[in-house]
Formats: structure tokens, sequence, C-alpha cells
């Protein structure tokens, strides 16, 4: 059940005040830190989310980057939190991530430079065909999370400060006080049996969520990758989409040389300008997986 709530109606939810959502980054995820091949100019390190890595985007587009420049792509898949913690450590030259409240604190506190937008797409809210928590027929993603938390039945969260799990947080925070929504002040905290917080990427979490026909959060990208894959890796549903709240945008940000001069920024700098150009935006806009787009361009 979630602590403090009560089966919702059509007029609004019931919160609970609690402390701030914690936004502390984590190392959680898969991918290494060691950059002793970084070292030379013609590598960059990439630290990125799981979303670009197991969608293929990563896979597709990179090549054409390492042909034009010769610099190769050094790609550490992690969550958002735990890319920006290497690239505060010093561990990556560039990051690609999708989590605009904690990209905004990297740069203001002068660890990145300069955000850049570079894509979209958006969370859904998946689970098995049947529905049995009925969150087709939600009236917003807050109320489709509440629904399921009645219903108690399982619900599988990747825990590991990523901009999923940083989205996933804030719809939890936002069911107490949809019309007004402030995250840190109304949230309603998932408690139970039901709800298992597994600190893994997305794929694995898809997975597991498959394995228990469970509902959880993805990214409309990775679930594709999963679903329409051939076979299948998932027969998991999309019951629930659309609206702002579940708009999903990534920047690209070069780590400071003020920072960690030892970072590559020269090539940091030459991954921006290529991601963002006119040709590799095409590129992203028509990158599909059995017809379905993953990524719009910006």
């Amino acid at each position: 059940m979630l602590r403090g709530s009560k089966r919702p109606s059509r007029g609004g939810f019931r919160a609970v005040t609690v402390l701030s959502l914690l936004l502390a980054a984590c190392t959680a995820g898969c991918g290494s830190t060691d950059r002793e091949d970084a070292a030379a100019p013609d590598v960059l390190t990439l630290a990125t989310t799981t979303s670009t890595d197991n969608s293929g985007l990563l896979a597709q587009i990179h090549p054409d980057f390492e042909k034009r420049t010769g610099i190769k792509v050094k790609v550490v898949a992690k969550g958002t939190g735990a890319s920006l913690q290497l690239a505060r450590d010093g561990n990556a030259d560039v990051v690609l991530v999708h989590a605009p409240g904690l990209e905004r604190k990297f740069v203001e506190k002068g660890y990145g430079v300069k955000r850049h937008p570079v894509m979209y797409n958006d969370f859904v809210i998946i689970g098995p065909k049947s529905d049995p928590a009925g969150i087709t027929n939600a009236e917003n993603p807050a109320h489709a999370l509440m629904l399921i938390a009645d219903a108690e039945h399982d619900f599988v969260s990747r825990g590991d400060q990523s901009g999923t799990h940083e989205k996933e947080q804030y719809l939890w925070a936002i069911t107490g006080n949809y019309a007004e929504p402030d995250p840190e002040t109304f949230v309603l905290r998932p408690t139970g049996d039901w709800y298992l917080s597994i600190g893994q990427g997305m794929g694995k979490t898809i997975s597991v969520a498959t394995e228990k026909q469970a509902y959880t959060l993805a990214d409309r990208g990775t679930y594709y990758a999963f679903a329409l894959s051939e076979p299948a890796r998932t027969d998991l549903a999309i019951l629930y989409e659309g609206g702002d709240d579940l708009h999903n945008p990534y920047s690209v940000i070069a780590v400071s040389p003020n920072k960690h001069p030892g970072v590559n920024f020269e090539a940091a700098t030459k991954y921006i300008e290529w991601i963002t150009s006119a040709d590799v935006q095409e590129m992203i806009g028509q990158y599909t997986v059995q017809g379905k787009m993953l990524f719009h361009s910006m």
C-alpha cells in the first residue's frame, strides 16, 4: 500500500508531507570507470544513460563520428545520476543524459560547459496486457501510479537515481497534489512487497518486470527496442502514455577543463558539434525499430 494514501477519486488524491526528494547521484549501473585507454587524444569517453545504449541508437550513429574525426568513442552506460557523478570525478569527457534538473545543477556548479539539447522521446508506463490495476483509463500518470499502488500489483523501479528514476519519483510526488505539483512538499511513498527497487538500468528493469508480469516506467525508445526485437524480449504493453509530465528530453554537456584539466575537451567539443549538426539530427530522427521512431531530433 501507499503510506498515508487512500483510494483516489477523480477529484484528487491525498498527500503526505515528507522531506525533499533525494536527488543525490549514485554509482549503480554497469560500465567501467577505467580511463587508461581514454588518455590519448583519439579516444573520447562518453558517460550516458542506459536508454541511449539499450535502444541501439549509439551503435547506429557513432561509426559516423569515428569515421569523420578518427576519434573512438568509449561509451560508459549508467543512469543519469551515476553518469554525472563520473563526470564530476573527471572520469568522462562528455555526458549525454536526460534529467534537466540534475543537468542544470551540474553546469551551475562549474562541472559542465553549457547544455545542448539533442533529442527527446517520452516515458510510458508498461505492464501486463490484462492491466490488473486498470491504469489504461487513468486521468494522468500520477493517477496511474496510484491505481497500481492501491491494487498492490508488482511495480519494478529502477531505483538507481537515473533520469527515469527521477521522473518516477516526481510522479509519486505529485500524486498527492496533481493540480499544483510541489515535489518538495507532497510525496506519496510506495511501500510494501509489491514495490521492487532493483538499482539497475532500463533494460534489466524491463526484463525483471517482464519476468514478474509487473508494471514499470520506461522510456519509449528502450521499450520499443525490447518489444519489437526478433524475438521479442518483453510481452509487456504500453498501458499509459502521453502528456507533458512524461516528456523526456536529452542533452549533451562537455565536462569543464577548468575542473578537470585532463579531460579531452577538444574531442568533447567535436562530439557536441557533430551530434547537434543537421545531418546527425536527421540520422537520429530516422532511427527506427520495426518502423517505430525511438527518438525525435531537436
